[in-house]
């Protein structure tokens, strides 16, 4: 007699070893597209799913619209017919895997946002068959892909680890990183089994260096919320070194450049204008959530949210301190940023703490303007902002803020462009000039 719990693990294992699987990611962005192009360049056929008609249009058309993953790949890829892309989530019934890929926002009260993910299960739970291997990549609060995922998929009488496979990994993508890519970024795999996880970690085997196996999908959406809590947290220290500094007349920068010469037992970790992306500035209050669900107070991790939550302020309260010292009130003046995506060398305005900077002048009542190479234009303050050429003399800026620095920026020409500028990211370093003045 056979065994029906064996034939649907053997089948997904053949198909795993022969890479004759097909298999699809639901979410084509920063995470969806490039796990998408490292699977079928191994020869996996994958189809992305998404639905978001630009991006599945770009796709089919061999266009990336990803600045990490070039396009030459994504059109070699799409004309072997190894990478295609579809908003039909019915294309799910022919599929052996599938990656969950959207966003995990926060809604305004600070809880976990599962809208996405409950939308992206839904439409896995209409075709899910046996022998099919269901990935959570999206982050998120642990717990829930036993809670809210496992529960979706065996409603209609199939079971976990015996008919269908469920598992989660964190992904890990860091946007604009030359060093480390979705291939060469160790892969955290735990599943629901025994079973799950094995066949995870064998197809992620496929396109990935190194998977390590946690005992649990619980453990492996922990192992993500500590990643960025643990980055949270010591920015949040050294946004507070920051601003302490400044009101003792300290230079931050060099104090944590001279504490970086230690050989051990220290991490440099530098200030900004408030944390970005969407990553940093979210998972620890999926963590928090989780924490106070649980009955456990996170003081820990919420001063330090709440320390590079008052980032914008104080740059803000920085650069009136700058116009005062030059007889000039924030009311009329014109303040051009410098950079408004969330880190250096990336197009993406997720969660950008430039946000809050422009809405906080606005209603200072500066004139503001900005410059960035990635960003042509800048929703923020019920307003689209439009870039400028930062050399352009008809800015005019009586101030200058830089919050991005990008590599692009010609820091001498700015220098000398703008009567005084605000560096935040101490982009320049080791130019004395009294133009410049650090956070």
């Amino acid at each position: 007699m056979s065994n029906p719990m064996v034939e649907a693990q053997m089948k997904l294992d053949e198909k795993i070893k022969t890479k004759t699987l097909r298999a699809g990611i639901i979410g084509l962005g920063y995470v969806g597209l490039p796990l998408a192009v490292e699977f079928a360049k191994t020869g996996v056929e994958v189809i992305g799913i998404d639905v978001d008609t630009r991006k599945v249009t770009a796709l089919n058309k061999g266009e990336s619209y990803i600045l990490d993953v070039p396009t030459r790949e994504v059109e070699e890829l799409v004309k072997a017919k190894k990478l295609s892309g579809t908003t039909d989530f019915s294309v799910i019934q022919t599929l052996d895997t599938v990656n969950i890929c959207v966003p995990t926002p926060l809604r305004k009260s600070k809880d976990p946002d599962m809208t996405y993910i409950v939308a992206a299960t839904e439409q896995i739970a209409k075709y899910v068959h046996p022998g099919m291997l269901v990935i959570l990549e999206s982050t998120t609060y642990p717990g829930t892909t036993e809670e809210v995922i496992l529960p979706m998929l065996e409603a209609k009488g199939l079971k976990v680890g015996k008919d269908f496979f469920l598992a989660f990994s964190p992904e890990r993508v860091d946007p604009g990183n030359a060093k480390f890519g979705t291939r060469n970024i160790p892969k955290v795999v735990g599943g629901v089994t025994k079973e799950c996880t094995r066949l995870a970690a064998a197809f992620y085997e496929l396109a990935i260096d190194h998977v390590h196996q946690v005992s649990s999908p619980k453990s492996a959406e922990m192992v993500k919320l500590l990643e960025n809590t643990f980055r949270s947290v010591n920015i949040g220290l050294i946004n507070e070194l920051c601003q302490m500094s400044a009101k003792l007349g300290l230079d931050v920068w060099e104090i944590v450049d001279a504490a970086a010469t230690k050989p051990f037992g220290f991490m440099p970790f530098y200030p900004g204008p408030g944390l970005g992306g969407h990553c940093i500035p979210i998972d620890p209050h999926y963590l928090a959530w989780t924490a106070r669900s649980h009955g456990f107070a996170p003081r820990f991790i919420e001063l330090a949210s709440e320390i590079n939550a008052q980032m914008p302020e104080f740059v803000v309260r920085k650069a009136q301190e700058i116009l005062n010292t030059r007889g000039k009130a924030v009311k009329g003046a014109r303040i051009h940023l410098l950079g408004v995506t969330y880190k250096k060398n990336v197009s993406d305005c997720r969660e950008s703490p430039s946000v809050e900077v422009v809405e906080l002048l606005e209603k200072l009542g500066a004139v503001v303007t900005y410059s960035d190479p990635y960003a042509p234009v800048f929703p923020a303050h019920n307003h689209i902002y439009k870039a400028v050429d930062p050399m352009d003399k008809s800015v005019n800026a009586d101030l200058a803020i830089l919050l991005t620095d990008h590599d692009k920026f010609d820091r001498m020409a700015l220098s000398g462009h703008y009567p005084v500028i605000l560096d935040t990211r101490n982009a320049f370093k080791g130019m004395k000039s009294e133009r410049i003045i650090q956070l």
